[in-house]
């Protein structure tokens, strides 16, 4: 259900504003992306798995919030990484 250190490493390398970047918002949505994704998977075979489902909505509002920073500070760069990712919205 959580990713590996490598997949996160490569998800920073690729989402990073500057070197050395893990904080930004681009950055922590493509990580919670990532584990929503994963955990989406796994609840196709755990369907009462309630536990892991609370800390899943989590996530989204979490990034939801982080979204909506970013959307609020720069347009472009919220335009980018909805596509980049996917999401829908």
């Amino acid at each position: 259900m959580s990713i590996t250190a490598e997949r996160k490493t490569a998800l920073i390398k690729e989402y990073a504003t500057v070197e050395g970047d893990t904080g930004s918002p681009e950055v922590q949505v493509a990580i919670l992306t990532e584990r929503i994704n994963n955990l989406t998977e796994h609840f196709k075979g755990h369907k009462k798995d309630n536990h892991s489902r609370r800390g899943l909505l989590t996530m989204v509002s979490t990034r939801r919030s982080l979204l909506d920073y970013l959307k609020k500070k720069d347009e472009g760069r919220y335009s980018k990484i909805i596509a980049a990712l996917g999401i829908r919205r």
